[in-house]
């Protein structure tokens, strides 16, 4: 009993010890001065309209140039936050002038935002879009929990007395500023993929940091202001959580198309790479995409042309084999001066050709090179054996014949193998044990070589005197 008691109460000083470290009604400021810090954020005028016009031609410059470091200090000077976690705190409250307020300044901001990064995309003259841009118009699920986790830590941290440098954070991961600037480039290109993607990526993370305001607000209770008209604040309450699950329906429809296009890229790549590896016929590039919901692979060979129904029947079994069935597999074939302008329109096929015909001659010059080392190592041998016979003759008389050869010998059934340098003899009368060691020591000698390997009178060896009779 008393041990069962010992360990209930050790159990609830260490609950208790775990909650003290959540515990943040110690480190609430006061409702009336979070308030205030978070409505004097709101509006854009003098110092922070001026302070957005920089960030949204510092953010269109990183953007333009694909710097990252100088986007993050976009991110970082952007006062775009204040108005949407002040719409947050007005829902909370249901300070609907509150609300109306800045609903008003986001909508100008973003306005504002657009038009001056159309501006300077327009009068850039790098017009291209690079992979920061696109980055901002593929909205997913997982920018909507970052701004929902982005929201609620810039509630509590403005909420509390020991701030830190949440709010640089939160401004950084939520990334107001460059969907605005990416919708401007959009705008500017006539590219609606990128106006209308980047717009609604903004919308997403202001939606949810919006929304993680609101639930902070009500968490921290505060106090609401003093309305009559009860029914409008439920009516406002029901359109953001209508506004709130349209957004999540369409950011998980757009985040599972992104997995499923994820997973089939890299299931058709290792397809490519692994399949399509003929003899004499390489790949020289090829590109998996998806278009309208319809999945294609495109492959272009260079090489010994191969015969097109068959190649493509062959493919398109094992594309069924592999689960890819149903996609579009586009083989083009040959790559000669008439019919390749197409192919190499582009700086990419330049490059990937390039490197192809340098890697090709590096390998048939490797393949030259050992060649030459292997005739130059037997033509060495039958050189020096026609230049020695004579000494041969002079040291040994019983001596008629000699023969030298380089050789690779295998192991039957295995793997091992290993080169042998033998001399072949052909001395009637025979060579006492001493006289072979002499001539070994001799041929090893005057060749330079070591491990020379004897072998006296083969039989049925074509020695040019047998040959002669």
């Amino acid at each position: 009993m008393e041990l069962k008691t010992t360990i209930k109460t050790g159990w609830q000083k260490f609950w208790i010890d775990i909650k003290s470290y959540f515990n943040v009604a110690e480190d609430l400021e006061p409702q009336l001065d979070a308030e205030q810090n978070i409505r004097s954020g709101v509006s854009f005028k003098g110092s922070q309209l001026i302070v957005l016009i920089f960030a949204i031609f510092i953010a269109s410059l990183g953007l333009n140039t694909n710097s990252i470091p100088v986007i993050i200090g976009a991110m970082l000077i952007s006062p775009l936050m204040g108005p949407i976690i002040g719409m947050g705190l007005a829902i909370g409250i249901q300070d609907f002038a509150l609300l109306k307020r800045g609903l008003k300044n986001i909508m100008a901001a973003m306005l504002g935002s657009i038009i001056a990064s159309a501006i300077y995309f327009l009068i850039s003259p790098q017009y291209e879009g690079s992979s920061q841009l696109l980055a901002r118009t593929s909205p997913s699920i997982y920018d909507v929990f970052v701004a929902l986790f982005g929201g609620a830590a810039g509630i509590l941290s403005i909420a509390c007395k020991n701030k830190g440098q949440v709010m640089p954070g939160v401004a950084i991961a939520t990334s107001l500023m460059p969907p605005l600037c990416t919708a401007g480039y959009g705008l500017a290109t006539l590219q609606m993929r990128f106006f209308f993607g980047a717009l609604y990526l903004f919308l997403t993370n202001m939606v949810f940091i919006l929304f993680a305001t609101w639930i902070g607000v009500k968490l921290l209770r505060y106090k609401k202001v003093i309305y009559n008209n009860e029914n409008k604040a439920r009516r406002i309450q029901r359109i953001v959580y209508c506004v709130v699950g349209v957004t999540v329906a369409v950011s998980a429809y757009l985040t599972l198309n992104m997995i499923r296009t994820t997973i089939f890229i890299n299931e058709a790549t290792n397809f490519v790479e692994t399949e399509m590896v003929f003899p004499n016929t390489q790949v020289l590039n090829h590109k998996e995409y998806v278009n309208n919901g319809k999945r294609y692979i495109d492959v272009t060979l260079i090489g010994a042309a191969l015969p097109k129904d068959s190649l493509q029947l062959a493919m398109m079994n094992k594309l069924d084999s592999v689960g890819l069935g149903g996609t579009v597999l586009n083989i083009k074939q040959g790559f000669s001066i008439a019919n390749s302008n197409k192919e190499m329109n582009s700086e990419q096929n330049f490059g990937q050709f390039y490197k192809l015909m340098q890697s090709e001659i590096a390998n048939r010059q490797n393949e030259i090179d050992s060649l030459k080392a292997l005739v130059s190592l037997h033509k060495q041998f039958s050189d020096e054996s026609i230049r020695i016979s004579p000494e041969v003759k002079v040291l040994f008389p019983s001596i008629k014949d000699i023969a030298l050869s380089h050789m690779v010998a295998t192991q039957v059934g295995g793997n091992a193998t290993d080169t042998v340098s033998m001399l072949f003899v052909n001395a009637p009368a025979g060579l006492t044990i001493k006289e072979r060691e002499k001539l070994t020591e001799y041929i090893e000698v005057r060749l330079k070589r070591k491990n020379i390997h004897l072998t006296m009178n083969p039989s049925n060896f074509p020695w040019p005197s047998s040959s002669a009779k």
